[in-house]
């Protein structure tokens, strides 16, 4: 139901946008820059924290590490990312297919800055060997994301 959630949301959303699915598994940064033949920063990583009561996304480049000092300026605390059973019950999308479209439920989401090293990002898209290809302003204009700076 994942894949087809985040068809739907661009169906609804953004129909010039199709989801590209191989027929290889992209569930890690590497795999998914060698799969779609692009750089590993281009690979829009979304990881999933809990943050005092609530859970909230956070996409930035494949390459990218979270800064500690960072996210706990901005959001108050240490980064908590979400165990791995809770994942796919928060976003409805397995880990390695993790991204912010097609959400069960609205969730916060965050570009890092990051992303706009880049004029086209590719973001999973709702399983282990499914994609996009978007602008990071796009992404971050379809998701009501905010741009911030938690990277290192």
């Amino acid at each position: 139901m994942s894949i087809q959630s985040v068809k739907d949301f661009f169906a609804s959303h953004a129909p010039d946008i199709s989801v590209i699915e191989l027929e290889t598994s992209t569930a890690t940064v590497a795999l998914a820059a060698e799969g779609h033949g692009v750089e590993p920063g281009q690979i829009a990583k979304t990881l999933a924290f809990r943050t005092d009561d609530s859970v909230i996304l956070v996409v930035a480049r494949g390459d990218a590490r979270i800064d500690n000092k960072k996210f706990k300026a901005i959001f108050g605390g240490k980064p908590r990312m979400l165990p791995l059973e809770e994942v796919e019950a928060e976003t409805s999308h397995p880990v390695g297919g993790v991204c912010p479209f097609g959400l069960p439920r609205p969730l916060p989401v965050y570009c890092d800055v990051s992303l706009q090293a880049y004029d086209e990002v590719v973001p999973a898209a709702g399983a282990i060997n499914a994609a996009v290809r978007i602008a990071p302003q796009r992404m971050a204009e379809l998701t009501s994301a905010q741009w911030v700076d938690v990277c290192q």
